[in-house]
């Protein structure tokens, strides 16, 4: 059981994406190359400890991504790719962590609402586009797609920095929920959410469903059986709450 978001690599996040980023090719697990729109509304979150998640961006200056991943190192930076290619960095303004987000909750098999904002001090290039997030939640064995920044194979954390996308259905291995959306692999190939992944957007018809937040695999892995992310409609109240204490909205369905 592991966030799909907090791969390790060494030295700071500037030094990730200023010596890493020209060698960066792939993403999610047994995912395509998809520069498409989702893409566009998706962004990198690193940290000083070597973290990568992906993130989806509400506002010209506002991210959604999971709370793991911007509290668990002292800093942070939202990283995308300028008009030539170029690693850019940013330091957030300000973050809006959950209230109901709990950094145990795995081991002690406790709910947590794995979610948080992160602003901005200026707005994204206009290239990068919004997102709209869906109202509404998702049916059993609906056809759902994964997207993310996170490694193509396991173990292999070069792969990271390319966005790739999968499609996925929507799976009930404990029954029903009102606040996660649990998706797997149609042809138990393996390929899903793993490193880099968190943060990242589960959509359904082009509007976001949910943020991926965890990855299982078979025995010995961390990824490739179960995909697990946290729906967005049930959190439309903090959503909405947060952005307009920051003088922003989310575009909803």
């Amino acid at each position: 059981m592991r966030h799909p978001g907090r791969g390790r690599f060494a030295g700071s996040a500037a030094g990730l994406a200023l010596a890493l980023w020209p060698a960066l090719a792939f993403a999610v697990i047994g995912g395509q190359d998809d520069p498409g729109p989702l893409a566009r509304r998706s962004v990198m979150v690193l940290d000083s400890r070597g973290g990568v998640c992906s993130g989806v961006v509400l506002a010209r200056d506002v991210v959604l991504t999971a709370a793991h991943c911007v509290t668990g190192a002292p800093e942070h930076r939202v990283h995308f790719r300028d008009a030539g290619g170029q690693p850019v960095l940013i330091v957030p303004s300000a973050k809006a962590v959950h209230p109901g987000y709990d950094a145990t909750a795995i081991e002690r098999r406790r709910r947590s609402i794995d979610l948080a904002l992160v602003r901005l001090p200026e707005p994204l290039p206009a290239r990068i586009e919004t997102a709209t997030l869906a109202a509404g939640a998702a049916s059993k064995d609906e056809r759902i797609v994964l997207g993310g920044w996170g490694v193509l194979r396991e173990g292999e954390s070069r792969t990271t920095g390319t966005f790739r996308t999968a499609s996925l259905d929507v799976v009930e291995p404990f029954g029903p929920s009102r606040i996660l959306l649990w998706a797997q692999d149609p042809d138990r190939r393996g390929v899903g959410a793993c490193r880099g992944d968190s943060g990242g957007p589960i959509t359904r018809a082009d509007t976001v469903l949910a943020v991926t937040t965890w990855a299982s695999g078979p025995k010995g892995r961390d990824c490739g059986t179960f995909t697990q992310g946290v729906l967005v409609a049930p959190q439309r109240d903090w959503i909405d709450r947060t952005l307009k204490a920051w003088g922003r909205e989310a575009a909803w369905e």
